[in-house]
């Protein structure tokens, strides 16, 4: 069993900066890939950014890509996911997730998700 807990979301202006960080217990943490998605208001839940268990790969969305990064300890059984460049369109409610998988963009291939964290960014 993996519990997941969010934090650092916020109100941030457009061009701003975040880092949402999620908190993991359990001792298999090491094992799990981890990933972050987002579901804005209206919306279906959409894939963000996923990091390997050992940390050594990684694979984002689009969208992001150049301006969030994913990272993790496993020491400190954490993931965080830096966010820079901020626009209105990243505002949306952020989980993480840890899944028995190398790597996936898919939330079906996650086990066990955060309660998540709002980031609103205004223009």
């Amino acid at each position: 069993q993996v519990q997941l807990v969010e934090s650092g979301g916020g109100l941030v202006q457009a061009g701003g900066s975040l880092r949402l960080s999620c908190a993991a217990s359990g001792r298999t943490f090491s094992k799990y890939a981890m990933g972050w998605f987002r579901q804005a208001p209206g919306k279906e839940r959409e894939f963000v950014a996923a990091i390997h268990w050992s940390g050594d790969s990684t694979y984002y969305a689009d969208s992001v890509k150049g301006r969030f990064t994913i990272s993790r300890d496993n020491a400190k059984n954490t993931v965080w996911l830096q966010m820079n460049s901020l626009k209105a369109e990243d505002t949306a409610v952020y989980y993480c997730a840890a899944g028995w998988v190398a790597l996936s963009t898919s939330g079906h291939n996650y086990n066990y998700w955060g309660q998540g964290t709002q980031v609103t960014v205004s223009s």
